[in-house]
């Protein structure tokens, strides 16, 4: 840490003074002010002695800096980006006070078959089923027979049997979902390539630490597959809620414009 050392009299410096430059004083209250809580002893006095060297050095290099650099030209861009700063919160204000916008199915499709390269998997996805059951669950071996079929009764039967016996059973036979929400289920060695586990793998029945993993994939999608639309519909709707607010945002500045020439504020010539 910075010592302290420096013309001043220690007499005349406030007790809760940390450092000084100039006429520039760190205080304890400003550095109990920024730091973190929760933090150890020792996290607490790395954390104060960071922050008391990047103020000290921020304002040295300043005064240096001063005598060189022409500051007009500094205060030219900090002004600047004050005023982009303030534009972008006017902006943003007046779009979050506006109703979310509400995407029809349609458009989704559209944007969606619009940019096939933008939706492209990047780890693969599944569809089956999935359980968690006991080794001595007496209708285990029930529950491995449903899990096999594809008869609609078989599924309620295994629903069914599923709820008095399973710590956990999933059905997704009719929705896709990410392999790693599986992956993180099943504990065994999976191998470096998800899609060569899965394709090797469509039924896994093994039993650890007294429980039988169960899991039947009905279809697989690898990674680099075409994203189904129900998975990318998430980003094309974020990305539609962006490109609205930015139409939003220049209305608003074209609004402001045009009143602004109408009532003399403006003039461009």
């Amino acid at each position: 840490m910075w010592g302290c050392s420096g013309a001043d009299d220690a007499s005349d410096v406030p007790a809760d003074v940390l450092a000084s430059v100039g006429q520039s004083r760190l205080t304890l209250s400003e550095l109990r002010g920024a730091m973190p809580g929760g933090l150890s002893a020792d996290d607490s006095v790395k954390f104060a002695t960071a922050y008391i060297n990047s103020w000290v050095d921020s304002r040295l290099v300043s005064r240096i800096a001063a005598e060189e650099v022409d500051m007009s030209e500094i205060d030219e861009m900090v002004d600047r980006y004050r005023r982009e700063l303030v534009l972008r919160k006017y902006t943003l204000l007046r779009a979050e006070a506006m109703p979310a916008p509400d995407f029809p199915a349609d458009t989704i499709k559209a944007y969606f078959d619009a940019n096939p390269k933008e939706f492209v998997l990047s780890r693969p996805m599944v569809k089956g089923i999935y359980l968690k059951v006991p080794d001595d669950a007496k209708n285990l071996a029930e529950i491995r027979r449903l899990c096999r079929s594809t008869r609609a009764d078989d599924i309620d039967r295994l629903e069914k049997a599923s709820l008095q016996a399973a710590v956990h059973y999933d059905y997704f036979r009719d929705r896709w979902i990410d392999w790693e929400q599986i992956e993180s289920r099943i504990p065994m060695p999976m191998g470096d390539s998800p899609d060569d586990f899965i394709r090797a793998n469509k039924y896994i029945d093994f039993s650890s630490g007294g429980f039988t993993y169960i899991l039947s994939i009905s279809d697989f999608l690898p990674t680099g597959a075409a994203m189904p639309l129900d998975a990318a519909t998430p980003a094309i709707e974020e990305r539609l809620r962006f490109e609205h607010r930015r139409r939003f945002e220049a209305s608003i500045l074209s609004s402001l414009r045009e009143e602004a020439l109408a009532d003399g504020r403006l003039k461009l010539y």
